[in-house]
């Protein structure tokens, strides 16, 4: 142990990183998987045990290599990076430096010895019996299989890892699917801990790694259903609300300002970009809190409205990103309409905001049990009673 820690503080010394920084991002691991700042002190000591920490596999599938390089970019420096470094992975396509029969001797010795944590990043290749994606001389699902069976912990990284993401688009010909899904499809029942996003926040993976070692479990899941049938399991901390209940704009919703147009005085004045096409009603993740780039901004900080890269189906459902919602299945007479189509019929554009706003509080889990909701908003009442309304 003691050992272990100064290994860790001299690494972090050689990179130009104060214990003040470390403790600094630990803190904001704590704040990732729903912990208090306070418990930075206790991810610290997890990370700092480097000789208990498990090794890792990190498989590419069908990727753009996206996760791989937002976890791994460097740039003044980056702490995860240095943490990812202490996390001992044995086998990594795009970082190891071993090449040829040399990393594929690594990663089948690793997989051999089983209790390692799995991270799999890109979309399971099933077109053609499984040639649609060959590694090494082996079928990438053959690949998957072997090291699910026998890892500790399997980790999804990115949408195409969730659920298939980019890769899966319609027509889909290569069969690209998820993580999850496939190995439920070869009777391999194992928790895949899956964090969607493309790519994938680096904070996620590191807070996912530290939590399981703190804890010598998955965190706590909470379970959404995909469209294809398949239930897919999301830690609660991280993905257990939407973008829209932590949105810094969402005042201006509950308001209903809006910008209608980019460059418009509305967007300088940073209101709501719901009509923009953003989707975050209906894409559950804590962007708004734990952000990217080391904290810095997020999407909608930034300007942009959330295109629901968080959400399932998100590229099918929710393409073309700054016009379109995501579908609402009206049944088998109907099929998918769009909410705002649908909302449209009773009463206009407003109605449609509406009818998502609340759709996204549904999915939550908070109609019904929550608190009760005002009759009308107390800038309102005041006008009310102005004018001789109830006062």
């Amino acid at each position: 142990m003691r050992e272990a820690s100064t290994r860790l503080a001299d690494s972090l010394l050689a990179r130009g990183v104060t214990r003040r920084d470390f403790l600094k991002y630990c803190g904001s691991v704590a704040v990732a998987v729903g912990l208090a700042e306070t418990a930075a002190p206790q991810i610290a000591a997890a990370l700092e045990s480097a000789s208990a920490l498990k090794p890792v596999v990190w498989l590419e599938a069908g990727s753009c290599s996206g996760c791989t390089e937002s976890v791994a970019q460097a740039d003044s420096p980056d702490i995860a990076t240095i943490v990812l470094d202490i996390l001992s992975i044995n086998y990594s396509e795009t970082l190891m430096a071993g090449a040829g029969y040399s990393a594929e001797a690594a990663k089948e010795e690793t997989i051999k010895a089983g209790g390692y944590i799995l991270i799999y990043e890109g979309a399971v290749m099933t077109g053609w019996g499984g040639d649609a994606l060959v590694i090494a001389g082996k079928k990438g699902t053959d690949e998957l299989k072997e090291a699910a069976e026998n890892a500790e912990a399997i980790v999804a990284v990115g949408s195409c890892a969730v659920d298939g993401g980019f890769v899966s688009q319609r027509p889909n010909p290569a069969g690209a699917t998820g993580v999850q899904a496939y190995l439920n499809s070869v009777g391999i029942d194992k928790t895949v801990i899956n964090l969607p996003t493309c790519p994938v926040n680096p904070e996620w993976v590191v807070a996912i790694v530290v939590e399981y070692l703190l804890l010598g479990k998955a965190p706590e899941m909470v379970e959404r259903k995909h469209s294809n049938g398949t239930v897919l399991s999301y830690p609660k901390a991280i993905f257990g609300q939407s973008v829209h209940d932590n949105c810094p704009r969402r005042g201006h919703f509950e308001n209903g300002e809006f910008v209608s147009q980019f460059g418009s005085k509305e967007e300088a004045l940073g209101y709501c970009l719901y009509k923009m096409g953003c989707k975050g009603p209906q894409t559950f993740t804590n962007c708004p809190i734990v952000r990217w780039n080391r904290r810095a901004s997020w999407c909608v900080e930034s300007g942009a409205p959330c295109i629901g890269c968080g959400s399932m189906d998100w590229v099918d459902n929710n393409s073309p990103f700054l016009s379109r919602m995501s579908d609402m299945w009206m049944g088998d007479a109907l099929g998918n309409v769009q909410p705002g189509t649908a909302a449209a019929v009773v009463g206009g554009v407003a109605a449609a905001a509406l009818v998502v706003h609340g759709l996204g509080m549904n999915a939550a889990g908070r109609v019904g049990d929550g608190p009760p909701m005002e009759t009308a908003k107390a800038y309102d009442r005041k006008r009310g009673a102005k004018k001789g309304g109830d006062k």
